[in-house]
């Protein structure tokens, strides 16, 4: 995604680097810091963006705060999901992952500015988990996909656009549901050649290949 402007004079396009964007990129290259983790998927607009979601954890009782997502109903409902998730099923994929002695507070960023996603319960789930274990997600990684509260996985919208979005936006590894398996026919095999694909079959197993846990 660049950002440009028209210049009324001479009527070229001019286009304009923003800080965020390390190199260009809105997806540094190196290893992150635990807790956070990007994902790509289609925004309010319609359009697809990167979406960077900064989990962090401090001694507590166990609350859950959000912030970045203002009043966007479905967004809320879907990061909620993910620490219910979490709640119920955290002690699958870690003892150390506490809902009761810790406070969660996630930071959601909508980089394209294109509108918030509801596409983020599988990315808080690897966002919590990232942050519990003090792992970060593989370098340059974004995880694809959905999760439902009951832990079904939801294939992801229009693979080809969303990996060449991912392309653009500098991603080298991309977590992919297994679900989506059959969806990479439709994706042009040269884009394909760009990404280490990773494939997982469930939230729990999404967490541990995203931050390369054995």
């Amino acid at each position: 995604m660049n950002f440009s402007y028209i210049d009324n004079e001479t009527f070229n396009e001019e286009y304009v680097s923003i800080p965020e964007q390390s190199g260009g990129k809105l997806i540094p290259e190196g290893m992150g810091k635990p807790g956070h983790v990007y994902t790509v998927s289609h925004g309010k607009s319609g359009m697809i963006g990167v979406y960077k979601l900064e989990m962090q954890m401090t001694s507590g009782t166990g609350k859950f705060e959000k912030t970045g997502l203002s009043s966007d109903r479905e967004a809320k409902e879907a990061v909620d999901t993910a620490y219910r998730y979490i709640k119920a099923n955290g002690r699958n994929i870690s003892a150390s992952i506490s809902t009761t002695t810790k406070d969660y507070l996630l930071h959601v960023q909508d980089l394209n500015g294109i509108g918030m996603t509801k596409r983020l319960t599988l990315p808080a789930i690897v966002a919590i988990c990232s942050v519990a274990l003090n792992k970060p997600p593989l370098s340059s990684s974004v995880v694809l996909g959905d999760a439902s509260i009951g832990g079904t996985i939801m294939r992801v919208e229009e693979l080809a656009s969303t990996l060449q979005v991912c392309l653009d936006s500098g991603t080298k590894k991309v977590l992919i549901p297994i679900t989506s398996a059959v969806d990479l026919a439709t994706v042009p095999s040269e884009l394909i050649g760009c990404f280490n694909i990773i494939f997982y079959q469930s939230a729990e197993d999404a967490a541990f290949k995203a931050l390369g846990v054995e």
